[in-house]
């Protein structure tokens, strides 16, 4: 059986058997900053099985792609090395939200597994938690297992939770008997006794019945709920009677393309640790980009670049030269494209974003690599038995080394790393990265943090896509992480109302602000966050009581309201502009709309001509000038994707969709408001654009009265121009390129005047040389010379000097250039022009580096110029001893 009919079967099983079959979430979680990555089938049902959600099934399955690369969840390490482990696969699972339990669950894996994959009964054996006595009776009673094939075992392997508290019960596994020929030499070889690679997990099913609190103790749960998990290239490998995964139909295709890069043969066991991790790998980075991740030396982005550049690596020690790993691209899309099309939708800009970054890490690999050997080899000499870890963050921070790359480096000069002084220059950059972000105000709501709400407490009716007013009540209030009965006049907390016109933050658009009213009481509401289902609005007492129950108007701010649509609006005008004018492979990457401005972000992967910005802005502004009417409907998934809306892969969508129309230029799915009319938006301005990863570009535009404004400021600077330089403002722009052009005559005559001062100081500057163990040093400050004559004046006087190390040194303002040059015959004697300016630049505050025969560098301290030239005759000196 294939692993693609393996999928397949197991989603109409359970599809027959009542449940939801639904399509699996993107790997990069909703909402949940706890995990780096999708790494499980109940991720998507996590506020579900939380009570945080209601959602319209109580039965679902699942073949879920999941990544585990990263975090807790980390399996990088060990992918090549064992015959099962994975960065990325796919989780087949089916789960019951208080519907139905154990003896359901074990009977349907039961089931599946003995008359659906037809696996012989005697091979099957079970584990269960050591005092899950119902779970031990039903695997007798329904499967009629033997209580020889049961096997208890203890909280550490049979005992599942999702934190330290919250929902959690005892889980239970199903092993696949091998055969005696995997036997290992343990007596007896039986399961819970070894651990040898006979008994193989193939399902795993977790019982959620107990609630744990910060106590440690437990309460059954209401309603008790069913949780399950299968891997997908396990079971593929049990059925297609393979010795590993990597056999399987689902990875075998990709080490035969491996075997066709390299032109060498696939042989198991260590011979091919090379080939399995890139087979893997090659899966991981298809996937991550598809679902929008990008390589970056920050959080997920940086787990892609570490996978990428494994690969790389792995595929030059199979001797396969340049880029190839995009190459395996097209494989992976042909094997899954099927069961994940958007796959190939993405196919390009996949292939085009793993390109660039090969590109990028061979450009940086080799300097890398010289920079690494230079400070191993040094190490080696001073006796240390460790690259220092501030040595290993500059290779990190500067040539994106993975720390795993330096490790491999050190092992080769029989060195280790010191991972932990790493760790800590690594954390003082997130800290001061975090500490810039608190700066810039970026970061969570303030004030949002609090309740985790019972499923008796209804989600909140939103009614704000037809009205901005109406009556509601108080359900609940919050404050300072409790539950409180009322807030009182300058106070502040959460209120949860039954109904509310207020559009809770979300697909990137901001919350509404307004008010609150009641008879003689009043509350500004600064913002609306939707957490399971119910909307958050966090507000400000102004006057009189609020208490929970009470009846209340709220009102929307209408005007920052329709500011906020038009952004929207404009948002969806501009992506499918965006589509037309660069092409399809545009896809959005994230976006953020508010009042005064709106940001999109896609996948493209040059930056954007100025005349394909004002194609872009023409054809938006025409969108709105057709005044084409703005059409919302609800309807199917299945329906909207029909019709050919854009949907997001990274958003969550449910069963029900609003789509939204504009004319016939725009179709996409979106739950956000919009104008009427995109005569309503009135104008449209691109204000600025850049990259912010890669393939991933980033613009910045305002729309209606906010692109008026912007306008207006771009006026009024060019009219202060234009009476600065005294001249009407149609004349500003040949006004300035004559000042620019008598500028450059003058810049010339400054640059051959700086010419004739040095040869007049070249006789002076000769007559400074000195003898140092047998080396002609010359280290002098020259006046007046910028970094380039100071470059040319060094290489006269080397050239005059004959053989000889040459150091010069020039104040610039506040700052201080130097470069230093040495012969060629004095190169043999050890001497390096980089390690020599890189020491005299340090006494100036600065650094530099360069070839072995010539070197430049900045320094930040002028004051320390002639103690820095005093001290390059030592330096000289200790470089041709040392």
């Amino acid at each position: 059986m294939t692993g693609h009919e393996l999928r397949r079967r197991f989603l109409e099983y359970f599809r027959l058997q009542g449940h939801v079959v639904l399509p699996s979430s993107s790997l990069v979680p909703e909402d949940d900053p706890t995990l780096l990555f999708t790494n499980a089938g109940m991720v998507q049902f996590k506020n579900v099985f939380l009570g945080l959600e209601k959602r319209p099934y109580r039965r679902a399955a699942t073949a879920q792609k999941c990544v585990r690369a990263g975090g807790k969840h980390n399996d990088l390490e060990t992918v090549g090395r064992t015959a099962r482990h994975h960065t990325f696969f796919e989780m087949l699972g089916n789960f019951s939200f208080g519907d139905y339990f154990k003896p359901e669950a074990i009977a349907f894996a039961w089931e599946f597994l003995t008359q659906e994959l037809g696996l012989p009964r005697e091979r099957l054996s079970v584990t269960v938690y050591q005092d899950d006595e119902e779970a031990l009776r039903l695997w007798q009673q329904i499967a009629g297992l033997p209580r020889e094939r049961i096997v208890r075992l203890g909280e550490k392997d049979n005992f599942w939770a999702m934190g330290d508290t919250g929902p959690c019960g005892p889980c239970s596994e199903i092993i696949y008997d091998r055969g005696e020929q995997y036997r290992c030499s343990h007596r007896p070889c039986a399961l819970g006794v070894c651990d040898c690679d006979r008994w193989l997990e193939i399902w795993n099913l977790v019982f959620m019945q107990f609630n744990r609190d910060e106590k440690g103790e437990m309460t059954p749960l209401p309603r008790p709920s069913i949780d399950t998990g299968m891997g997908l290239e396990r079971m593929a490998a049990v059925l297609q009677g393979v010795e590993s995964n990597f056999e399987t139909d689902l990875l075998w295709p990709l080490v035969k393309a491996v075997e066709k890069l390299c032109g060498k043969r696939y042989r198991g066991g260590e011979e091919g640790f090379p080939f399995r991790v890139i087979a893997d790998h090659a899966r991981a980075c298809t996937f991550l980009v598809a679902d929008g991740v990008v390589p970056s030396n920050e959080g997920r982005g940086y787990v892609l670049r570490r996978i990428l550049r494994r690969a790389v690596r792995f595929g030059q020690a199979l001797g396969i030269g340049g880029g190839f790993l995009h190459n395996l691209v097209g494989n992976v899309v042909t094997l899954m494209g099927e069961a994940y099309p958007e796959l190939v939708t993405a196919a390009p800009r996949i292939t085009e974003i793993i390109r660039r970054e090969e590109e990028r890490f061979r450009e940086t690999l080799e300097e890398g690599v010289r920079v690494a050997t230079e400070f191993l080899t040094k190490a080696r000499a001073a006796g240390r038995l460790a690259l220092g870890g501030e040595e290993a963050f500059l290779l990190y921070d500067t040539y994106g080394f993975p720390l795993d790359l330096a490790r491999d480096l050190a092992a080769e000069y029989g060195m280790g790393v010191d991972e932990e002084g790493f760790r800590r220059c690594l954390e003082e950059q997130r800290r001061r990265a975090r500490a810039a972000r608190a700066e810039r105000g970026v970061g969570g709501v303030a004030g949002m943090e609090g309740p985790v709400f019972s499923l008796e407490l209804a989600p909140t009716v939103f009614r704000g896509y037809t009205t901005l007013a109406g009556q509601a009540t108080i359900l609940a209030l919050w404050q300072d992480q409790a539950a409180v009965p009322r807030l009182t006049a300058g106070e502040q907390g959460i209120a949860i109302l039954d109904e509310t016109p207020f559009y809770a933050e979300a697909g990137g658009q901001v919350g509404d602000s307004g008010w609150l009213t009641w008879p003689g009481g009043r509350a500004t509401v600064d913002d609306a966050q939707a957490v399971g289902g119910r909307t958050w609005h966090r507000v400000r007492v102004e006057a009189g009581e609020l208490t929970t129950g009470q009846k209340v108007e709220a009102q929307v701010d209408g005007k920052r309201r329709a500011a906020i649509a038009r952004h929207h609006s404009a948002t969806h005008l501009l992506h499918r502009a965006l589509r037309e004018i660069l092409g399809l492979h545009v896809q959005q990457a994230g976006s953020l709309v508010d009042a005064e401005r709106l940001r999109f972000d896609f996948s493209h992967f040059d930056p954007l001509s100025p005349a394909e910005i004002q194609a872009v802005e023409r054809l938006v502004n025409e969108k709105i000038l057709a005044a084409l009417p703005v059409e919302v409907k609800e309807t199917t998934l299945e329906e909207a994707k029909a019709m050919g809306a854009l949907a997001l892969f990274q958003e969550k969508y449910g069963t029900r969709v609003r789509l939204v129309r504009m004319g016939d230029f725009s179709l996409e799915l979106c739950g956000g408001t919009h104008v009427r009319n995109t005569a309503e938006i009135g104008l449209f301005k691109i204000t600025a654009e850049g990259g912010i990863g890669a393939g991933i570009r980033r613009l910045e535009a305002v729309a209606g009265t906010a692109a008026l404004d912007f306008l207006a400021a771009r006026e009024g600077e060019w009219e202060a121009l234009a009476t600065l330089l005294k001249v009407p403002p149609e004349q500003v722009r040949s006004k300035v390129a004559g000042l620019l052009e008598t500028l450059r005559q003058q810049e010339r005559v400054i640059a051959r005047l700086q010419a004739q001062l040095s040869r007049y100081q070249l006789a002076e500057l000769l007559g400074q040389a000195r003898e140092v163990d047998g080396v002609r040093v010359l280290a002098a400050q020259v006046e007046g010379a910028d970094a380039a004559t100071l470059r040319d004046l060094a290489d006269t006087v080397r050239e005059r000097l004959g053989s000889a190390v040459v150091v010069l040194g020039a104040p610039a303002g506040e700052k201080v250039n130097l470069v230093a040059t040495i012969s060629k015959d004095l190169l043999e004697r050890g001497l390096h022009a980089g390690q020599l300016i890189r020491q005299v630049a340090a006494i100036t505050g600065g650094s530099g580096g360069g070839r072995p025969d010539m070197a430049q560098a900045g320094g930040r301290k002028p004051e320390k110029l002639p103690e820095a030239l005093a001290r390059a005759a030592e330096i000289v000196a200790a470089l041709c001893r040392g």
